[in-house]
């Protein structure tokens, strides 16, 4: 007997919206559930403030919905990594400090970075009791001078008073300060003095500053007739640029030997034709046009430029953080920037993408096991555990990290280890051969190095660039969140992606057209001719969307010849080479591997004179431009009839399409030099 069951007319209407809802919230019969959008994470950052615009320190900061919290540094700067979905959400910053009221203010999660600055007011019924820093107006004669501004969308930050931590110690240097009216970027180096009043500046190291820059020895002058070749390992490390970048913003010219051309050269991407097709992958691409420090020379420039790879498509990728948590690592620059910049690349992770965090301070340990980069909360959870504390026992972390690495191997996938710490090992393993050893037997297996530095004070730039060299591997100086953004994100396939391994360079000079040249920078990276066509010599290596140049300046024949060129007797049993006649003036030889290969390929490109009254391109301006200005700060006897005024000429000439502003900052790092250089000079 079939029941009938009343409901009342008013009950009708909700009960069947509610039916509707679950049977649109139901899978389809047969049919598989639609998993949800993987979370996200969007890093949240800015500046807490007071009425008086200056920075406030302690202050929580939390999330609504959502519980991500932080503390604001003392200069108040803090950073939040807040999951999201893949829409659009706002949430709710509440910002709370005892003696002011509670503040609230409302951001979209849109992108992998959001900038919201924080104002509190003084709660009427409480004087808050603090002790404020001088503010960047105002600055004692022993601090860097200048006032508080912000560019490009980056939050304030101040200069600190003597007695109170600076920007560089206490808190990451995200912000810009404007320095006698030159925007740059915050944070005062240790070992530098600068003088308030605008009389002048000097250097000098102070007490606890172990920093540590290998001597450069500039390469010189030679003859074809003496040294017809030019063998170099191609590098495209960066951090040379951000550490220069990092003394002037703060006041200083950095030492000559931390100046590597080569690396102030390649920070920049250049306009160069891509391979075309085919499985080689990378161009070559050559131009020859008058040096600006000297008319009668010439400046060869030779470019490779590697394949582009779409990093949503490119193969699998097997990183394993390996982490400094030594005692030198503490303070917000060191660790917590640590931290930050992890967390933008691991936004960027897939499904199929794995990642581990291996730890070492006093000894190493695995902080998180191999994990799917579906779970990005448990491993943003894990690198936020991560504290400071202890000696540095680089040598067993290095040992674990790369067993990591082998344990999950992806053949045909993207196998790394990413070094993150100041280079300050003093425990176990630590001389640099011993080092350099452990990674060279470590290679083999197929996982690359990528090396971030951060800190300073005792930051071992010596020591990283060894490491890097021999471990197919790169090398990059963190100075804030935006060159984190910049090399784990923009750039993520040229600094994680290898397209090309063991890339050798030989330049062959024709003794008929050219009587003298020399390799501007590299000089770490020479190799013995008969290394080039030996494929158990190890060179650099190459990632994907990246560009790399070499500079040689060459004088003719027929041109006087004002430089020193060593040379030797006359030889008795050399004849002329077959081919001097050409007009070729150089021919350019390049050897690599590919990324899991162990035989060299070897592709050639020959270089003639350029076309009288042919306009150098954009490139060749600017990587000149470079050039010079990393031959200033060095000082170089080859310099020419170069100055400040002409550098920053020519920069400002060939800005071109300068989308992310990289190369109007360097107009600016110019303009600083030049002022610091000048009040240098009256001092002395």
């Amino acid at each position: 007997m079939r029941r009938q069951i009343l409901v009342p007319r008013r009950s009708v209407m909700p009960i069947l919206l509610a039916c509707l809802a679950v049977t649109a919230a139901a899978p389809s019969l047969g049919a598989r559930p639609v998993p949800a959008a993987p979370a996200t994470v969007t890093i949240v950052m800015g500046t807490v403030r007071d009425d008086a615009g200056r920075g406030l320190g302690g202050v929580a900061v939390t999330t609504q919905p959502g519980s991500a919290r932080a503390t604001s540094a003392p200069d108040g700067l803090y950073v939040l990594s807040v999951p999201r979905s893949a829409d659009v959400v706002p949430v709710l910053l509440t910002a709370r400090h005892p003696g002011y009221e509670q503040a609230e203010v409302r951001v979209v999660l849109r992108g992998d970075t959001v900038h919201a600055d924080i104002r509190l007011r003084p709660n009427a019924r409480t004087v808050p009791d603090r002790t404020v820093a001088a503010s960047a107006a105002a600055v004692d004669s022993h601090d860097g001078s200048g006032t508080s501004a912000r560019t490009r969308g980056r939050p304030e930050t101040r200069v600190s008073s003597p007695g109170q931590p600076s920007v560089a110690e206490s808190g990451p240097a995200q912000g810009r300060i404007i320095a006698r009216g030159i925007p740059v970027r915050a944070g005062r180096p240790p070992n530098v003095v600068v003088g308030g009043s605008g009389d002048g500046y000097r250097r000098r190291r102070e007490p606890g500053n172990t920093e540590a820059y290998d001597p450069i020895r500039e390469n010189e002058f030679r003859s074809p007739r003496v040294a017809a070749l030019s063998t170099f390992s191609v590098d495209v490390d960066r951090a040379s640029y951000t550490n220069v970048r990092r003394f002037l913003s703060n006041g200083a010219l950095p030492p000559k030997d931390a100046v590597r051309l080569e690396e102030l050269v390649n920070y920049f991407p250049y306009d160069d034709a891509a391979p075309r097709g085919g499985d080689v992958p990378l161009r070559i691409t050559t131009e020859v046009a008058p040096a600006p420090w000297n008319s009668s020379h010439d400046l060869v420039r030779i470019a490779l430029r590697a394949r582009d790879v779409d990093m949503r498509s490119a193969p699998a990728n097997n990183l394993v953080f390996l982490v400094d948590v030594s005692g030198s690592m503490a303070g917000p620059t060191r660790l917590p920037l640590v931290k930050q910049s992890l967390a933008l690349l691991v936004n960027q992770m897939r499904e199929h993408d794995r990642i581990a965090i291996v730890v070492y301070a006093g000894s190493a340990g695995l902080v998180l096991p191999s994990t799917s980069g579906e779970h990005k909360s448990q491993i943003l959870s894990a690198l936020q555990r991560l504290e400071a504390g202890g000696s540095t026992a680089g040598g067993a972390g290095l040992r674990l990290a790369y067993d990591v690495a082998s344990q999950h191997f992806i053949r045909g996938g993207n196998n790394r280890v990413i070094l993150c710490t100041d280079g300050d090992f003093n425990v176990g393993v630590s001389s640099d051969g011993e080092m350099v050893s452990l990674i060279e037997q470590r290679r083999h297996e197929g996982s690359f190095l990528t090396i971030l530095g951060f800190g300073m004070g005792n930051y071992k730039d010596a020591k990283l660039e060894k490491l890097s060299g021999a471990g197919n591997g790169n090398y990059g100086y963190v100075d804030d969140l935006l060159e984190a953004r910049k090399m784990l994100v923009t750039e993520m396939g040229g600094t994680l992606l290898t397209v090309a391994k063991d890339v050798k360079l030989q330049v062959e000079f024709n003794p008929r057209r050219v009587q003298a040249y020399r390799l501007l920078g590299y000089e770490d990276r020479l190799l013995r001719d008969e290394d080039f066509a030996n494929d158990a010599k190890d060179a650099g290596d190459v990632g994907a969307g990246h560009t790399v140049t070499a500079l040689y300046e060459i004088v003719r024949s027929g041109v006087p010849l004002d430089v020193t060129v060593p040379g030797v007797d006359p030889l008795r049993y050399q004849q002329r080479a077959a081919g001097s006649d050409s007009d070729e003036l150089l021919h350019v030889a390049m050897r690599y591997k590919s990324p899991d290969g162990e035989q060299s390929r070897l592709v050639t490109h020959p270089v003639r004179a350029a076309r009288d009254g042919a306009r150098p391109s954009e490139s060749m301006r600017f990587a000149s431009a470079v050039a010079g200005f990393g031959m200033l700060l060095r000082r170089s006897p080859n310099a020419g009839s170069l100055a400040w005024r002409d550098v920053i000429a020519l920069a400002r000439g060939a800005q071109g399409r300068d989308d992310d502003g990289y190369r109007a900052e360097f107009v600016r790092l110019a303009e600083m030099a030049a002022e610091l250089d000048r009040k240098l000079a009256r001092r002395e």
